[in-house]
């Protein structure tokens, strides 16, 4: 089996990923083996590939938004019901959590202190062939093909939870700071609940993007919307950008912060920036429920992804491409 492996964190110009053959996955049992048609590139994979998230093995596997199709372990269930060999699923982020802990319980399995990560705390999708729960694969509507698929089961899904996790409503006015993978997958959620977007981002290619998507206003990352917004989200790695988006809500308003890592939070005036009810949440992981009803909204509004194409053996050019900022839309591996 062809794969991406990463035996010690290194920056990405040292093109820390080694590409070769190893052994094929089994499937143990409650597990189904998955040949890999797609897996999408995200920002996290980056975070583990440089080491700002600690390792968790000795070597990994990255890889976490895979397309597959089951070719052992079938006649189980799924997330979605029942499986059989030749049906075509999602693996995302959340590759498993305990089910029996409170926030389990309480329907907060994204909270689960005993969560598995796809690609981080087990294998993941840089390889020809997967292990995945059975029980978190999502089916896959038949009306996304599997590069459209690949990049929402992790920058879509969890975009999507933000707007939640931000409180979101029909025609609200949104600011998008950040316009990577995840961000051009929730401004077309937002425009179809009709809600005005305003956009901050970096780089002009990702401006003419957002433009192109049907962003209201798009600025560069110093610029402030010219209205105060309802809800924002940050989508940078970057504690700069969560004072800015602060900067430009209303009060009562909320930011969400869609970052697994964030380099640092700077110190800010409270009366100028956070006083007057407005509030910072963060966003942590997704759930099963997040991608099944994000999957089924995507199909619905016909989402597809602006997506660039790298097989596996350019795993990290890829990474590095996705650093420099040099990807519009989703990054997306095909074996």
């Amino acid at each position: 089996m062809l794969a991406a492996s990463l035996l010690a964190p290194r920056p990405i110009q040292k093109r820390p990923l080694t590409i070769g053959e190893g052994p094929r996955p089994e499937p143990g049992p409650g597990q189904l083996l998955l040949r890999v048609k797609a897996c999408g590139i995200c920002r996290t994979d980056l975070h583990i590939v440089e080491g700002e998230l600690p390792p968790r093995q000795p070597s990994i596997i990255p890889g976490h938004q895979i397309v597959g199709e089951v070719v052992a372990g079938g006649d189980v269930q799924g997330a979605g019901g029942g499986l059989q060999n030749g049906s075509r699923v999602g693996v995302s982020w959340l590759g498993g959590t305990d089910g029996s802990c409170r926030y389990c319980l309480r329907g907060e399995e994204n909270l689960c202190d005993a969560s598995v990560f796809t690609g981080y705390s087990v294998d993941g999708g840089y390889a020809e062939f997967a292990v995945a729960r059975a029980d978190f694969t999502v089916p896959l509507p038949g009306a996304l093909d599997d590069l459209s698929a690949a990049p929402l089961l992790c920058a879509g899904v969890i975009g999507f939870r933000s707007l939640r996790v931000a409180g979101v409503e029909k025609g609200e006015r949104v600011g998008l700071f950040g316009f990577g993978a995840s961000a051009h997958l929730a401004l077309p959620v937002l425009k179809a609940w009709n809600c005005e977007v305003f956009v901050s981002t970096r780089g002009e290619s990702h401006r003419r993007l957002a433009a192109s998507l049907g962003a209201d206003w798009v600025g560069a990352e110093r610029d402030r919307p010219p209205v105060a917004l309802d809800r924002a989200v940050t989508f940078a790695p970057s504690g700069d950008v969560v004072i800015a988006a602060l900067s430009s809500l209303r009060k009562g308003g909320v930011v969400a912060i869609n970052a697994i890592h964030l380099d640092r939070m700077p110190e800010f005036d409270y009366d100028q920036f956070l006083w007057g009810e407005r509030q910072i949440r963060s966003v942590a992981n997704m759930t099963r429920t997040d991608a099944r009803e994000f999957l089924e909204l995507a199909a619905e509004i016909g989402l597809r992804p602006r997506v660039t194409v790298f097989p596996l053996a350019q795993a990290n050019d890829a990474l590095l491409a996705l650093k420099n900022d040099a990807v519009d839309g989703a990054a997306v591996i095909v074996p």
